[in-house]
């Protein structure tokens, strides 16, 4: 069911770290529509910009794909009057990056105080790593360094994804650099395309939630069981 063909409209709207994993999939003729990621620190905040959004440009499009999972519940009561959105079936992006919720629960499972980071969000600059020369000024170093500990308490690794996306080394020594000054174990990660791949080709099977226009994204649609 579903992926992006010549006979219909479709439009990829994701925020700006999704986005660097779709744009070098994306065939030329898909327009796409970036938000600012820093909308994840308010869910109600990114739940309305998106709906804004998705009003804006409805009646222009059959399709709205979503680079966004349910991302504490910011993607829940979205309707579209005249698109059909279709948003994976996830937590959040970390499952994109890794390919699947499986293989992010498998992670999870394996490795449970893994602060992740890729590409996108080492760019964006919001992890709590940026965020400590901000507290440094703001609070002086020694306030900063505990402040920083106490948010890290529950990590102990620092994992890079690799989606083979893009050249890799630059964002590597970032993330060296940042967990031996943190105090965590660096390691890098396999990531995988398939789950994008599957966003913008289709099929649009269990792993999504494909909801009709005029109808609403609800809680329950990411955790229905496959048919």
């Amino acid at each position: 069911m579903g992926g992006v063909t010549n006979e219909t409209r479709t439009l990829v709207m994701a925020c700006a770290t999704v986005i660097e994993e779709m744009l070098p999939l994306l065939p030329p003729d898909v327009e796409h529509h970036v938000l600012d990621f820093g909308l994840h620190v308010n869910p109600e905040k990114l739940r309305r910009t998106l709906q804004e959004a998705i009003d804006a440009v409805s009646d222009r499009f059959d399709t709205i794909i979503l680079g966004y999972g349910l991302c504490s519940q910011a993607v829940i009561g979205l309707r579209a009057a005249h698109s059909t959105l279709v948003v994976p079936r996830v937590d959040d992006c970390i499952s994109i990056f890794l390919g699947s919720h499986v293989a992010y629960r498998q992670q999870s499972r394996s490795e449970p105080g893994t602060y992740y980071l890729t590409k996108g969000w080492i760019e964006v600059g919001d992890s709590p790593f940026s965020e400590y020369d901000r507290m440094v000024e703001r609070y002086g170093p020694a306030r900063a360094e505990r402040m920083i500990r106490l948010m890290l308490a529950n990590y102990k690794r620092l994992a890079l994804i690799n989606t083979g996306q893009y050249e890799l080394e630059k964002y590597r020594e970032y993330a060296r650099n940042t967990a031996a000054r943190f105090g965590l174990r660096y390691e890098e990660i396999e990531g995988s395309t398939a789950l994008v791949q599957k966003m913008i080709q289709g099929p649009w099977d269990d792993e999504f939630v494909v909801v009709p226009p005029g109808q609403v994204i609800q809680y329950e649609h990411f955790f229905r069981q496959a048919s």
